[in-house]
């Protein structure tokens, strides 16, 4: 076990520098870049299936204590070690980073995104896959810092290289503010390790806070706060991510919202929570308070960006309610108790299956239309999933409504156990305050159910084109004009009126159109059913059958709030 673990960890690695390699002349093929391609699939498949051959051998009775250990002397005068494990906390957040990682192998082996090399991409993506692992793997707080750190470089020539409009200054704004909060949480990290005298997490997580006065502990959850906060990302330090994810290739923003997002809330749980409990309990209310903030704000702006004429991307609505569901996530760390970090657990396996593959769908949905702008997909007909491309817009709705939450699927769960976490709350935290935080965040689901009901019924079905009146407005009249037909490549001057184009991209003044307004769209393709059928399945499995998941964080979460909890 410990090999293994270290060999998911390192083989990423090896396959990158691998990839910058030319390839031997048997393995090269008709085209070179289609073989460094296939490299990125067989390294990321060999990564999953060494991560599932360790869930298989994990010990779920066990799920409390650190397993596959590795501990190596890095730097003795420091007492840094090269210290790996995992425990129920962190194993399920590793096999989902080997899965999507592989899956974006795989649909970019079939269609990769425009720009420099594949060899580059391949690269980028296999080192931006061992810096994710790491993270989630390591036990000494330097070794987390520089892990956590690791997967900022590759995110960043990856949307700056590989993305799209306006690429350049969503790569700048992302590295700027991931780093900047970077730096205080290093600050946070060093105070913690020279005050207790070590830097090993296990060690760290015994202690309980019993070598760090009440003001340490403050000021150590501050810094650490404002950088996982950063990371998670939690309002109003969100405003690098709805531009990240826009301008980010669909294999970024898959991974950027399915891992990356939850390296900070897993910080959270699993440095601040047991290191630092005073100063944990101090801030509850405040994060709380940051957490519903988001669900709404997240949510408003969706339903803004849903509205007819509000020029609105389907990424960028993707990407804000991810602040809204990473809200629920904080919720849940806040309330303290076992139910509530269960919920929060929960709900960042849940938010990575989904929304993974919700990224997915919208990089389908521009390859088959040229746009995700929500106004030229639903106007004039627009894309009408429903009818044009049935499978596609089925699962285009099966991942809308597993995102609002409904029962039965793997949103709804850790939504639920952090409401109900908040109803009552770890004994010392004001229960009024989190009372509040719940009823806002229940009305909060109700605010996502509308905005991602009202997508699918502009995606899928689009707008009804308005009735044309009666000289003076009168009565409308039936129409009876027959149905035109865009020809792709074509400008329609006059902005984008209902009829104009099935897909394209909005202008001022002019509708480039991608598609024919009455032409077939293609529905679902080999290399999508591979990448959407483990995240559909999974999804489904996580909603019928919690306990899988509950089973493994359970007892780690009750090791890491001894007493805390009801």
């Amino acid at each position: 076990m410990q090999w293994l673990l270290g060999a998911v960890v390192a083989l990423p690695l090896l396959g990158a520098a691998a990839a910058l390699l030319p390839a031997p002349p048997g393995l090269r093929g008709r085209d070179p870049e289609q073989a460094v391609l296939r490299h990125g699939v067989t390294v990321t498949g060999v990564v999953l299936a060494a991560a599932v051959l360790l869930a298989a051998g994990f010990d779920t009775g066990q799920a409390a204590r650190m397993q596959a250990e590795t501990d190596l002397e890095w730097i003795p005068a420091l007492g840094i070690h090269l210290r790996l494990g995992v425990d129920g906390v962190s194993l399920p957040l590793l096999v989902l980073t080997a899965l999507l990682t592989f899956l974006c192998a795989l649909h970019s082996y079939a269609r990769m995104p425009e720009g420099p090399s594949a060899r580059g991409f391949v690269a980028l993506l296999l080192v931006l896959e061992s810096g994710t692992l790491a993270t989630f793997a390591v036990q000494d707080l330097m070794l987390f810092f520089l892990a956590f750190e690791m997967v900022l470089v590759p995110m960043y020539f990856l949307i700056s290289r590989w993305g799209g409009e306006d690429r350049a200054r969503a790569a700048w704004t992302f590295i700027l503010y991931t780093l900047l909060g970077s730096v205080v949480m290093l600050l946070g990290l060093l105070l913690i390790g020279l005050h207790a005298g070590t830097f090993d997490m296990t060690a760290l997580a015994g202690l309980q806070g019993a070598t760090m006065s009440r003001s340490v502990q403050i000021l150590a959850v501050l810094a650490l706060g404002i950088g996982f906060a950063v990371k998670t990302p939690m309002w109003p330090l969100h405003s690098w991510l709805p531009d990240a994810h826009t301008a980010a290739p669909t294999a970024g923003s898959v991974l950027l919202a399915g891992v990356l997002l939850k390296m900070g809330t897993y910080g959270l749980v699993r440095i601040v929570l047991p290191v630092a409990p005073e100063g944990a309990e101090f801030f509850a209310p405040y994060l709380a308070a940051f957490a519903v903030t988001g669900i709404i704000y997240g949510s408003l702006a969706c339903l803004h960006l849903v509205r007819r004429g509000s020029g609105g991307d389907l990424k960028r609505l993707i990407a804000y309610s991810s602040v809204g569901h990473m809200g629920f996530v904080l919720l849940g760390i806040a309330t303290l108790t076992p139910t509530g970090v269960n919920g929060a657990l929960f709900a960042n396996i849940a938010h990575g299956l989904i929304t993974g593959l919700l990224f997915f769908l919208a990089g389908a949905v521009k390859e088959r239309t040229g746009t995700t702008r929500l106004d030229v997909l639903a106007g004039g007909g627009g894309a009408r999933f429903y009818g044009r491309a049935p499978r596609f817009g089925g699962v285009l709705a099966f991942a809308a409504v597993a995102s609002l939450g409904l029962p039965g699927l793997a949103g709804f769960w850790g939504e639920m156990l952090a409401l109900l976490g908040a109803y009552r709350p770890a004994e010392g935290l004001s229960r009024p305050v989190f009372l509040t935080a719940m009823a806002v965040a229940a009305f909060g689901t109700l605010l996502t159910a509308a905005y991602l009901l009202i997508v699918v019924r502009r995606v899928c079905m689009g707008d009804a084109p308005p009735l044309p009146l009666a000289p003076g407005g009168a009565s409308p009249l039936p129409s009876t004009a027959p149905e035109t037909t865009a020809t792709a490549g074509t400008s329609v001057p006059g902005g984008a009126t209902p009829g104009d184009a099935a897909a394209g991209t909005v202008g001022e003044g002019t509708v480039t159109v991608a598609a024919s307004r009455t032409g077939d769209l293609p529905d679902l393709r080999a290399h999508e059913y591979a990448a959407f059928t483990p995240l559909v399945l999974l999804t489904l499995l996580a909603g019928l059958w919690p306990a899988v998941l509950l089973h493994l964080t359970d007892p780690a979460v009750q090791s890491l709030l001894p007493g805390v909890g009801p």
